[in-house]
């Protein structure tokens, strides 16, 4: 099949292409990346500051897979991967343009999989692959829509995390029919950036098991999302300051065993 993976340009979706890219060798496979999520504004300092230690992750991943000398187990970076499928992954924010539009019919996809896409999907992209779109949310539906899920599965106390595969059916968000999910027991010795590197294990083998069987001509079994749930922005800084009061961390060194691709 010609698949197209949209992610972020963020380590927990270099992770996740990292998990997927060798196990879709079979398939035509373009990445496609957005920069960002969300609108570009001021966040609390925090955020800012765990966005800042993402990226030094990201350029350590460079540093090393960059040089074409690296024998060792570490992700290999967003243009390494792109030589291990042949075609470089490149930036595509505008996506529902009618130029972003012509340069994803192009690859002409028969699938579109989505990995914390920073961009809502328009009524003419989600028509555009035969299988449709599916989308690997890092939290479970619908209780936790939107962003940073695991932040607020932690600060709410709850004692498992998750990942939600669904259908994208239309323009709303985390609404689409629900393919399977996963379960993470949560550690609260561990960071938030820990919980949601370590959820992407079991999510990408779902994706990989559900594009088997589109690709065998198997059924996907779904079903349909309830009309409650509830939907999660950025967290303030008061949101913030009630998590730090819990003890939980955002980020720490427990993520470094995490750059070894399992």
């Amino acid at each position: 099949m010609n698949i197209t993976l949209l992610a972020n340009h963020d380590i927990a979706s270099n992770l996740a292409l990292n998990l997927l890219l060798p196990k879709l060798k079979d398939h035509r496979i373009t990445v496609y990346l957005s920069s960002r999520v969300g609108k570009v504004g001021t966040k609390p300092q925090a955020l800012e500051a765990l966005q800042s230690f993402e990226r030094a992750l990201l350029q350590s991943l460079s540093d090393v897979s960059d040089s074409h000398t690296s024998t060792d187990s570490r992700l290999q970076s967003f243009s390494a991967l792109g030589r291990l499928i042949g075609r470089p992954i490149n930036t595509l924010n505008h996506i529902n343009s009618l130029a972003g539009q012509s340069i994803l019919a192009a690859d002409k996809p028969d699938l579109i999989v989505s990995i914390r896409y920073g961009v809502i999907l328009r009524q003419p992209v989600i028509a555009l692959p035969r299988h449709g779109i599916i989308n690997l949310h890092s939290g479970p539906l619908p209780d936790y829509r939107g962003v940073m899920a695991s932040f607020w599965g932690l600060l709410n106390g709850a004692s498992e995390l998750g990942t939600t595969l669904h259908y994208i059916d239309d323009s709303s968000i985390d609404t689409g029919r629900i393919i399977s999910t996963t379960r993470l027991p949560v550690d609260r010795q561990r960071s938030y950036l820990w919980h949601v590197l370590n959820l992407y294990a079991d999510g990408c083998k779902t994706i990989i098991k559900n594009i088997e069987l589109l690709h065998f001509g198997e059924p996907v079994n779904c079903k349909p999302q309830l009309p409650v749930g509830t939907y999660h922005t950025f967290p303030t800084d008061a949101d913030l300051g009630r998590f730090f009061k819990q003890g939980l961390k955002l980020f720490d060194s427990d993520v470094q065993s995490l750059l070894s691709c399992p």
